[in-house]
């Protein structure tokens, strides 16, 4: 069975909820398709602004409850990240909603010290495996990406979303471990990042992106403004690790 993702790549209005949700509305409503899955980008509720901690929300939130609403609204899963608040802890927490219903959380392992994202939120622990329609997805968040002994697939994922706020004089970074964790994990990795400049002037060039598990490009969406849709398949990444049986040797 094909998996149909829509990525949702836009500029972030600085610790705006009420216009980046509106924003979002409006390129979602713009989806002609049935999609299987929505992946917004890193904070896409905020932008990237982890020294304000006002801006965290729990369960009862308005972000959670945004996600589901599109959800519900588009028959899909919804996922992306916001500041999460649980017992007197801040996070920068991944959700992947299908209705009203919480497939999975994950919390960012690898927090940005250049910026002190360390100092304020609390580190993940645990890695997740999400079963969906199918098919076995595992969630990083941005930093994370550039470890690779942590987004080692020892679940064996048939999918690797990476969502993230990065910044255009690195994006070829970007760009090369995306399609590097592909190749290596023999999965296939979707990652959603933002446009735009943020508070300090840091520009985002997007360059969200999609790469099959030999690390062919198959969806770039370079500088849109907008989603673009990758068909995933199960069928020919089965074909490939039963041909290429790498995975097998991993200790």
């Amino acid at each position: 069975m094909d998996l149909k993702i829509a990525l949702v790549q836009t500029d972030l209005a600085w610790k705006d909820k009420s216009k980046n949700l509106s924003t979002l509305t409006q390129l979602v409503n713009g989806i002609q398709e049935q999609v299987d899955i929505i992946v917004f980008s890193e904070l896409f509720n905020t932008a990237f602004c982890v020294d304000d901690l006002s801006l965290a929300e729990d369960e009862n939130g308005e972000t959670l409850y945004f996600m589901k609403k599109i959800s519900k609204q588009n028959a899909c899963a919804v996922c992306g990240s916001f500041l999460f608040k649980e017992n007197e802890h801040y996070f920068n927490r991944f959700f992947f909603t299908d209705g009203d219903e919480i497939l999975g959380t994950y919390d960012k392992h690898f927090l940005f010290s250049l910026v002190g994202e360390n100092k304020q939120l609390q580190q993940g622990k645990d890695k997740i495996l999400i079963e969906y329609k199918n098919w076995k997805i595992q969630p990083f968040i941005c930093y994370d990406i550039r470890f690779p002994a942590w987004c080692q697939n020892d679940a064996n994922a048939d999918v690797q979303l990476y969502v993230a706020s990065w910044p255009k004089k690195r994006i070829h970074h970007w760009q090369t471990l995306l399609q590097a964790r592909a190749i290596e994990n023999q999965c296939y990795t979707v990652g959603v990042n933002r446009i735009g400049f943020d508070f300090y002037g840091n520009e985002h060039n997007g360059h969200s992106a999609v790469y099959d598990f030999t690390g062919n490009l198959l969806v770039d969406l370079q500088q849109k403004d907008g989603i673009e849709i990758a068909i995933l398949s199960k069928e020919k990444l089965e074909e490939h690790k039963t041909r290429y049986p790498f995975w097998k040797d991993r200790k």
